[in-house]
């Protein structure tokens, strides 16, 4: 009964007629005063807000909201040092191969050298051995004639000359191979 009163009173109020009431005549309880409806229309409305239950509704969405928003962010969290451990491996990963070629860069550095060192030792001796083969030939050729010495020696530091030269070119050449090899290992692994 008291609603239905309620409800004839708010349907049988007009804005004409809250208009004009004088907020300041005395008369707050008339239903003719504008203050006295806007009130209780708001408490009206605020009472179906709360009969059902719109606030712990929206309280409920804002923390499911809020708790989404921290999962998320915890998840976002664990990808960042997921991935920040996955960059430091990949660092580390980077850093030992670097090394492994750096040290075969030194080794096949040390290696070229100790075969240029070998080669032109190589040729020494070989030089060696023919400059002492041609000297046997000349000591045998000295004991035959004078003429057939000079021809025959001449003959022989012809040939020795030209086994030198010829010896001396290869190994220059030989150098400068080595040495572009060296050059090229370098550049492919860096």
């Amino acid at each position: 009964m008291k609603k239905l009163s309620l409800l004839l009173a708010l349907t049988t109020a007009t804005p004409a007629l809250a208009a004009s009431s004088n907020p300041f005549s005395g008369h707050f309880w008339t239903l003719t005063n504008t203050n006295l409806i806007v009130l209780l229309g708001f408490l009206v409305f605020v009472g179906i807000l709360f009969w059902k239950k719109v606030p712990s509704m929206i309280g409920g969405m804002l923390e499911q909201r809020a708790e989404g928003i921290k999962s998320e962010l915890d998840e976002a969290r664990a990808l960042r040092e997921e991935a920040q451990s996955i960059l430091a491996s990949y660092e580390r990963k980077q850093r030992e191969v670097q090394a492994q070629a750096d040290a075969i860069v030194a080794q096949a550095k040390k290696d070229a050298e100790a075969a240029a060192d070998k080669a032109k030792e190589d040729l020494k001796a070989s030089i060696a051995r023919r400059l002492a083969a041609a000297a046997e030939q000349i000591d045998a050729a000295e004991a035959a004639a004078v003429r057939e010495v000079r021809d025959t020696a001449i003959s022989v530091a012809v040939a020795a000359a030209a086994d030198v030269i010829a010896k001396n070119m290869g190994a220059t050449e030989a150098n400068a191979m080595i040495d572009a090899s060296i050059d090229e290992v370098a550049a492919k692994l860096h």
